[in-house]
């Protein structure tokens, strides 16, 4: 009797394949090395072929016949996955297991309306929510940990495809009683010279420098981090200004101090936010029910959660008032 390759062999070998290594594939989807180890070696013994070349310095690489065999792989996956819709396609109530990523500033101003509204909509559905910087949600597209994600058209690669949906052109946020706080507008070079408060998140923090650097600038970073609202606290305490493109309601940090959003003088690139799904992975049914709702909720005229795009609110004190203290 033939041994057979079960799927999540099929899984482990994949995900293999795609991170280079035993040890990240490891690390990405949470099993042991030994366990992904004797799954490749499975399959290689089953269909009598090398799967991988191995080089010590630069770990795995598909033979021509493994990338062959990865390429069937990916297809069985996702027909098996399929399966899952029978049910719900023979009827009118969507059902099944659902995962969306979502870039992390974006979270928490879209994920309970859109994301969490859509479970609530459809009870039937499990819904999964996976959150990341954007260097995640490429990764997890590619190794099918996630069936879509609401993020940015960052170097996502020819193997995605994006859908925009809003553009967020950058804007700057400062502390009420930034020198610059009682304009409409300013410029980078009027910024450049000022103490500047990243968000030091991949791909986020190389498109808010290359803003600068387009304009021959470089700008004086004396903070950082990977939290929007760590940032957004930093600048309500006037350790500098920072960019971003999301537009929170809330003019205040965490900490209940105040915040001015300032438009960005001049032509610059905005982010565009959007689905992204993984081109080989035909998106299910259910899938493609989820994006038609983030149609519906997410357009330059509405995001879940963000002020609206004209609105800006620099603080200039009524008649005879005196600056806050």
């Amino acid at each position: 009797m033939l041994n057979r390759i079960s799927l999540r062999q099929m899984e482990y070998f994949v995900a293999t394949a795609k991170h280079g290594s035993i040890a990240a594939a490891s690390a990405q989807i949470h099993i042991s090395p030994p366990s992904i180890s004797a799954a490749i070696a499975h399959i290689e013994t089953e269909l009598s072929v090398q799967l991988f070349v191995r080089h010590p310095s630069k770990g795995l690489a598909l033979t021509i016949l493994g990338a062959q065999v990865m390429q069937e792989c990916e297809e069985l996956l996702e027909r098996a996955s399929r399966l899952y819709e029978i049910a719900s396609v023979s009827s009118d109530t969507l059902q099944g297991v659902l995962r969306v990523g979502c870039f992390q500033p974006l979270a928490a101003m879209i994920a309970p309306e859109v994301i969490y509204g859509f479970s609530r909509a459809f009870e039937k559905v499990e819904l999964h929510m996976v959150e990341g910087d954007q260097q995640e949600m490429i990764s997890r597209l590619h190794t099918l940990e996630i069936d879509m994600a609401i993020t940015y058209d960052l170097q996502l690669g020819e193997e995605m495809n994006f859908e925009t949906l809003a553009h967020l052109p950058p804007h700057v946020l400062v502390s009420e009683l930034h020198p610059l706080a009682q304009q409409i507008a300013v410029t980078l070079d009027e910024l450049a010279a000022q103490p500047m408060v990243l968000l030091d998140l991949p791909m986020s923090r190389e498109y808010f420098m290359s803003l600068f650097a387009k304009a021959g600038l470089e700008p004086n970073v004396v903070a950082r981090s990977r939290s929007e609202d760590v940032v957004r606290s930093m600048v309500a305490n006037g350790i500098g200004y920072a960019l971003f493109n999301v537009r929170p309601k809330s003019t205040q940090s965490l900490d209940g101090k105040r915040l001015v959003r300032l438009r960005l003088a001049g032509e610059h690139r905005p982010m565009l936010l959007g689905l992204a799904t993984y081109k080989p992975l035909k998106p299910s049914r259910l899938t493609q029910a989820f994006m038609q709702r983030c149609r519906s909720y997410i357009s330059d005229q509405y995001i879940p959660g963000m002020s609206a795009g004209s609105f800006f609110d620099p603080y200039i004190p009524g008649e005879g008032e005196p600056p806050p203290r």
